[in-house]
């Protein structure tokens, strides 16, 4: 279909982090030729879900971190079939089934966390770490029903998320999304064309803008889709 592996589009597959996505991601990529498999992770966060090094665990950590990640923990077990970060782990093992290299794209966890404090106002940070409070007590039920509302219309939460606290979306969202560009294009200059991404759904539009900036063509199959695992939408280079 495409005369070289660089002039094929990135796949961009989007995840929500507590829903065990384990038969949707094996129907999305059956039979698809790939080059590598890519996920938004950092060397330190993958060591620690894959076992494969020592896990530094969350003491350093800002408070509004270590909360959110309980609450990742308790969903997962609650709605989502899985633990946190188990469609990266079945990423990483689609990859080792068909030895495909296994490439980490994102930015040291810990770096960007403590840059986002230091740039944070404070009545943004007392609102992250109320709400982080508060999603400890929220029921799953909500939580479900709040998904199938982002599912329909991930940009209404972005853009809420970009009013309520932009410090937030930029640092979280934007800087992270354009750094993951970078890498992917420089795997691409190397013959890494085929590629398959597995990051947050949050990330999907902002990712494949900024692989747009850089003449990179990407599919796209974010979260409410990658459910159903309907056609990719594809967007030219």
């Amino acid at each position: 279909m495409y005369a070289s592996t660089t002039q094929s589009p990135v796949l961009l597959l989007g995840a929500a982090h507590v829903v065990d996505l384990e038969e949707p991601l094996r129907r999305a990529l059956s039979g698809r030729t790939l080059d590598g498999v890519a996920i938004e992770l950092d060397a330190e966060r993958a060591a620690s879900l894959f076992g494969g090094g020592p896990a530094r665990g969350s003491a350093g950590a800002p408070l509004f971190a270590r909360l959110w990640a309980h609450v990742q923990r308790r969903l997962g077990a609650e709605i989502g079939g899985g633990e946190p970060g188990a469609e990266m782990q079945v990423a990483a093992r689609l990859a080792r089934e068909r030895s495909l290299p296994l490439f980490l794209i994102d930015d040291p966890i810990r770096t960007t966390l403590l840059e986002l404090v230091r740039r944070m106002p404070f009545k943004e940070r007392v609102a992250l770490v109320v709400g982080a409070a508060v999603a400890l007590f929220v029921p799953a039920r909500v939580v479900e029903r709040e998904m199938d509302r982002y599912a329909e219309s991930p940009q209404e939460f972005t853009d809420e998320l970009r009013r309520v606290s932009p410090t937030v979306a930029h640092v979280l969202l934007d800087e992270r999304n354009e750094h993951m560009a970078e890498r992917l294009a420089a795997l691409r200059a190397r013959g890494y064309g085929r590629m398959a991404v597995v990051v947050g759904d949050a990330h999907v539009e902002g990712l494949r803008a900024a692989l747009g900036r850089r003449g990179v063509p990407t599919e796209a199959i974010p979260f409410r889709q990658l459910r159903g695992t309907t056609a990719p939408s594809t967007s030219p280079s």
